[in-house]
């Protein structure tokens, strides 16, 4: 049983990494769209903040809902919405229609589906990987994600520069539609569903009160809620430093560069032997991650230095991710991992929006109308014109993700896992 159900795992896994490698290079896409279009960090972070805004404040209700509900037709009902959305992208740039608010929108329904969809999966891989495979699952996991991200810019780039915007749509649809096809017809996905018997509120309290009561998951969850913070408003930040500096194309290859690093780390996670402590192994990465790239990108004057950076950042978060990953996976019973997932997934992304709008504000409202004004001291270290305000953000990201690391390195030391 043990091997069918892996077999499964890995066809999933194949296929819905596939299916998001082409909603990343969609998403990637509408970036370069808006940003060429209206050359506000702000407008383009406001993307991520509509996807990720819905998923925040609905995620403690959606556990609840995922762990009475069929996993199986949970996720290909929620992917079917997505690609609905994604369709209707299609259909208003076929119409000539495409306007920024279309994306807004289209991006909050996007992060409705996947508020439900995740806990669903999460709980489905669980079901599906005994546990002695926690660890080599989730580098697989690292591993697809660090392809999809070295793939999605390089792919997506050449794409919308050659053939438009559209035909990267329509590549992302298709690649759907190999995913939802293979979970609808050749994986099959263990019933776990909650009985439902103490109401919908009280699950989602006692969702609340598992987590309350394990202050190992809830210090992480909170450790991890202030380096997504940091990580967000990077992520506004970044087109603003790079394209007017460089180009779209060198951004994209600044972004490769950064999934090539994750996937080198991803492929070491696999073969590397469980750490003694996973805890300290969280702390350490982070550290490294945080106290390397920021400084890199706010200080370097060249592709190639960002590009040092992002290998810099990037190479360590899948060991981190994979020891987050089994310390969460063996701590949290699979029936309530639903709920809990859902709890952490609101505790600890909902920084995420609050980043990205503070990275796109910060970006165009504070640091490049300050460094518009040529202080002599800072430009011999940022630089001047457009892109240098952006790299002051990043110096003080910087400095806020190392504080942030040592910080909970304090409190987090007592554990032994």
């Amino acid at each position: 049983m043990k091997n069918k159900n892996i077999k499964a795992y890995l066809l999933l896994w194949a296929t819905q990494s596939l299916s998001a490698l082409g909603s990343g290079m969609t998403g990637y896409a509408l970036v370069l769209w808006l940003y060429l279009n209206s050359g506000s960090a702000l407008k383009t972070a406001l993307l991520s903040v509509c996807s990720y805004a819905p998923y925040v404040i609905m995620s403690i209700f959606a556990g609840a809902l995922s762990d009475r509900w069929d996993k199986k037709k949970t996720m290909l009902l929620c992917d079917l919405f997505a690609a609905a959305s994604t369709f209707a992208v299609l259909i208003l740039i076929k119409t000539g229609s495409l306007q920024p608010w279309h994306l807004y929108i289209i991006n909050a329904v996007n992060g409705l589906m996947n508020t439900v969809q995740q806990p669903a999966s999460e709980v489905a891989a669980t079901l599906l990987v005994p546990q002695e495979y926690y660890q080599k699952t989730s580098g697989l996991r690292s591993f697809s994600q660090s392809l999809n991200s070295i793939l999605t810019p390089v792919i997506a780039t050449a794409l919308f520069s050659f053939a438009g915007i559209d035909f990267v749509i329509a590549v992302d649809l298709a690649t759907f539609a190999i995913a939802f096809l293979s979970l609808l017809l050749f994986i099959k996905i263990p019933d776990c569903r909650g009985k439902g018997e103490n109401g919908f509120l009280t699950s989602v309290r006692e969702g609340l009160k598992w987590l309350k009561n394990s202050p190992l998951i809830m210090q992480l969850i909170l450790f991890l809620s202030c380096i997504n913070l940091t990580a967000s408003a990077y992520d506004a930040a970044l087109p603003a430093l790079v394209i007017p500096k460089s180009s779209e194309t060198v951004l994209g290859i600044v972004n490769a560069c950064a999934g090539a690093a994750a996937l080198l780390g991803s492929i070491l996670v696999t073969f590397l032997p469980p750490p003694k402590n996973r805890v300290k192994a969280i702390l350490v990465t982070l550290f490294i991650s945080m106290s390397t790239e920021n400084f890199f990108l706010a200080l370097g004057k060249s592709p190639i230095i960002w590009c040092i950076g992002s290998v810099l950042g990037w190479v360590v978060i899948p060991i981190m991710n994979a020891n987050m990953d089994v310390i969460f996976r063996s701590e949290i019973p699979a029936d309530m991992q639903g709920r809990v997932f859902a709890c952490r997934n609101t505790m600890q992304f909902f920084t995420i929006p609050l980043g990205l709008l503070l990275g796109g504000f910060m970006t165009d409202k504070v640091f490049e109308p300050f460094m518009a004004q040529q202080p002599e001291f800072l430009c011999k270290l940022f630089g001047t014109g457009m892109g240098s305000g952006a790299a002051v953000l990043f110096f003080v990201l910087g400095i806020v993700g190392v504080l942030t690391c040592l910080a909970f390195s304090i409190s987090l030391r007592k554990y032994k896992r």
